[in-house]
């Protein structure tokens, strides 16, 4: 993701934006459960999703509870923006990525979780293979026993960028869906490889629900 103006436009251009959108989301029903038992949870979607999601989430604040949501973001530049952005819609931040500050970041997610945060990482991020989960989600799920929540959000008409992660950005008026799909458990002796598979084809079938969501 990469934000070509500040976070405070940027957040506001995502709040005009929203405004506009005709939003379905699929998947609440599931997730009450853990909710009111407060567990915590890990949101696992595909970086060139993530535009809208912080703004989605501040409007499921009601639903959800007073829960602390951290989200992932690297060390670089443009994972600042991303903090700061992050911020503007009341998520917290955890630094770090696979290739920079990755064993830090995995033991401060991990805390948080222990803590009765829940996490929001985009485990493609943060420059790809695009669509293709790296090792930290299945680690940090194992480790800590937190579920995993397959999230997807989709739009049309959209404009897909030409970058790495093919960055959605929803077009005025557009319909638009949030899937959250069904809940990934990774055991503490499950074959980490088989774990990685496994929630790379959740969030897959989770993503081409939402874009099934918006074609009709």
């Amino acid at each position: 993701m990469t934000l070509s103006v500040t976070p405070a436009l940027a957040a506001l251009a995502v709040r005009l934006l929203g405004v506009t959108l005709r939003l379905t989301i699929v998947g609440l029903d599931a997730l009450a459960p853990a909710w009111r038992e407060r567990r915590p949870l890990i949101y696992a979607l595909w970086h060139g999703r993530l535009l809208m999601v912080p703004w989605v989430s501040a409007r499921l604040a009601p639903t959800r509870g007073a829960r602390t949501i951290r989200v992932l973001a690297s060390r670089s530049r443009d994972g600042e923006l991303i903090a700061r952005f992050a911020h503007r819609f009341g998520l917290q931040t955890v630094r770090g990525s696979s290739s920079r500050g990755g064993a830090v970041a995995l033991r401060a997610l991990a805390a948080a979780l222990r803590a009765g945060d829940d996490v929001v990482v985009a485990p493609d991020g943060p420059r790809g293979p695009r669509h293709h989960v790296q090792p930290g989600l299945a680690a940090l799920a194992a480790m800590t026993g937190a579920a995993v929540v397959p999230v997807a959000f989709a739009a049309r008409p959209a404009r897909t960028l030409a970058t790495w992660d093919a960055f959605l950005v929803p077009a005025p008026f557009a319909r638009c869906a949030l899937v959250l799909g069904d809940i990934v458990q990774v055991g503490a002796d499950d074959d980490r490889d088989e774990a990685r598979g496994r929630l790379e084809r959740a969030l897959t079938a989770t993503t081409a629900a939402a874009d099934r969501a918006v074609a009709r």
